[in-house]
């Protein structure tokens, strides 16, 4: 089985706001471009990276130019790939909302009281996003970290971010995500997706057994915003996951759940102290 993260894409990003005549679309290409890379595509030829982008060549071609003179992609032979300039993007978001202040510490404390991986993650397309991530020294065929990205609808995570979303944007992601298939627990169709939502926005959290991997079992609650307009908006989630010759299922979710439950409410007390931070991470 490939890699979920390289597999499970995201439609382009900038097809909505490519009618806006502020849109930069040259912009939007370089950023499409750089994100073309990934852990299955470390280093890619003009042709491979075009392909990959839906790109004409030549478009792609200034891009990589453009990007290989700011010093974010670098040239061995013929292949493109990677340099260590990109990390100042992503470590500047990191730095600049207080990431290790509000949200590491409760995370940690779940990975210190369970010997669980614990992770922070938001809405990305169909996707899911890791913000934060604290992890064990245990090893999965299906690694993550902060930046990995999964499809949401095989994840806890994703599936208890989605379920509190309000209902027209739950139904357009259901609409539109395409539901592939990791293993034979997998849930792939829309109606029984959308009955799980339903179940999961009832009893506020998710547990996952062998549907992303086998072998991964997780529990996952969501974080919600302040209140505004007579509502609270979910703007991410956080789980307990582990291997499942550590615990059960049902185990997991008696144990980790009360714990999960006290963690998200300390990042949410947290977040009105850093609204930044909450502006941020919204959908």
């Amino acid at each position: 089985m490939g890699s979920p993260r390289a597999e499970g894409t995201s439609e382009p990003e900038g097809e909505k706001g490519a009618k806006d005549p502020e849109f930069l679309s040259t912009l939007e290409r370089g950023l499409r471009v750089l994100k073309a890379f990934d852990e299955e595509h470390p280093e890619m030829t003009l042709s491979e990276v075009a392909a990959k982008t839906a790109l004409p060549p030549a478009v792609a071609r200034r891009c990589l130019i453009t990007l290989v003179e700011l010093g974010y992609v670098g040239q061995h032979e013929r292949k493109f790939l990677l340099r260590p300039a990109v990390l100042t993007i992503g470590s500047a978001f990191l730095a600049s909302m207080q990431i290790e202040q509000v949200v590491l510490p409760p995370l940690q404390a779940l990975r210190d009281q369970t010997g669980d991986s614990a992770s922070l993650a938001v809405l990305a397309g169909t996707e899911i996003l890791y913000v934060a991530h604290v992890s064990t020294d245990r090893r999965f065929r299906v690694a993550a970290g902060v930046g990995t990205r999964f499809p949401f609808h095989a994840t806890s995570l994703g599936k208890a971010l989605a379920a509190h979303l309000p209902e027209d944007e739950r139904l357009a992601l259901l609409s539109r995500a395409p539901f592939q298939r990791f293993t034979e627990r997998t849930v792939t169709d829309r109606p029984a997706l959308a009955d799980r939502l339903h179940l999961i926005a009832t009893r506020g959290y998710d547990s996952a057994l062998d549907e992303l991997d086998y072998g991964i079992v997780s529990v996952a609650v969501p974080i919600f915003g302040q209140e505004r307009e007579g509502r609270k908006r979910v703007i991410a989630s956080i789980n307990c996951s582990t291997s499942t010759t550590r615990i059960s299922q049902d185990e997991l979710v008696r144990t980790r759940l009360p714990l999960l439950r006290t963690a998200a409410g300390e990042i949410e007390g947290s977040l009105r102290r850093w609204p930044t931070l909450e502006a941020a991470l919204k959908p």
